[in-house]
């Protein structure tokens, strides 16, 4: 997969103190891609955007702070 150009941002959510950190990339056509802060090259999950748009809103659903 082919991830020239992917412009990573840490998730509003992360913690500031190091701990569960994400980041995702959806400036790519057709992919959003999500990684570990902490583990970089540990590996990276693809989404396709309706996919990853579910994702997001089920996640927020099932927030309680929200």
């Amino acid at each position: 997969m082919d991830m020239t150009g992917a412009n990573w941002r840490k998730s509003t959510r992360s913690g500031a103190n190091g701990g569960s950190c994400v980041e995702v990339a959806d400036n790519l056509p057709d992919i959003v891609l999500v990684r570990d802060t902490k583990d970089r090259d540990g590996g990276t999950l693809a989404f396709g955007p309706a996919h990853w748009q579910a994702f997001v809103r089920l996640a927020q659903h099932l927030d309680p702070t929200t």
